[in-house]
């Protein structure tokens, strides 16, 4: 999986984030991870959402998920941080079932 990757800060999630979507959903295409969403990309509400739909898949707290890089930009690098290996493995295996 060369969207995530275990590092000493946590996990980094790379995703292509498709806003104004009619649904929101995280898929699998080719090897690339992408979320759809249904919030459009004005006044950080793309961004928000990300947070919110990731942490209520994942099921961590908002403020363990970071945007690193891409605020601006429909390929995001997201950051779990401060959760448990439990946690980090549950998140991998959810994203190997895509």
């Amino acid at each position: 999986m060369d969207y995530i990757k275990e590092t000493d800060n946590g996990l980094l999630l790379s995703i292509k984030v498709m806003p104004n979507s009619s649904k929101n959903e995280l898929i699998k295409q080719d090897s690339i991870l992408k979320l759809k969403i249904t919030a459009p990309p004005v006044d950080n509400k793309a961004n928000k959402f990300v947070v919110n739909y990731l942490s209520k898949i994942f099921k961590v707290p908002k403020t363990s998920i970071k945007i690193l890089y891409g605020e601006l930009s429909r390929e995001k690098t997201i950051l779990f941080s401060g959760i448990t290996e439990d946690k980090c493995n549950s998140i991998k295996n959810q994203l190997s079932l895509l």
